[in-house]
């Protein structure tokens, strides 16, 4: 398979279906139909999950009804496979909490004429320097 020469709108258009059905606790248990049963993995603040059910478990488990976002960059790259590797910075705030920097980065897996989410990792950027 070749490099996707629409690697960056895909990237892009991706980030914005993605963010716009988390940040919305009625939509966010629908984000499991981006991830395969058994070939998706998910790390959420160092906790490793994998399979759709289990990353459906994770994504229900969070407890926030508010979230505001600021996207500051989205960095997409083609891989040798079809798919995309995209790299979320950004800040963002929950409920009532201090706004926080934090990084996400997808890997978007080619399947038929779609993709689904072969890889998500999400860190905040927080320093513990004691």
């Amino acid at each position: 398979m070749a490099l996707n020469p629409q690697y960056d709108q895909i990237g892009t258009g991706f980030v914005t279906q993605y963010y716009g059905m988390f940040d919305n606790p009625a939509t966010r248990a629908n984000l499991v139909a981006l991830y395969n049963v058994e070939h998706s993995f998910m790390t959420f603040e160092g906790e490793q999950i994998q399979g759709a059910a289990k990353i459906q478990e994770k994504l229900q488990s969070l407890t926030f009804q508010k979230i505001n976002r600021a996207i500051t960059a989205i960095d997409s790259q083609p891989m040798f496979d079809g798919g995309v590797l995209i790299n979320v910075l950004g800040r963002l705030q929950t409920d009532d909490d201090p706004p926080h920097a934090y990084t996400q980065t997808f890997v978007l897996k080619p399947i038929e004429s779609s993709f689904f989410v072969q890889h998500d990792v999400f860190r905040l950027a927080l320093h513990n320097m004691a």
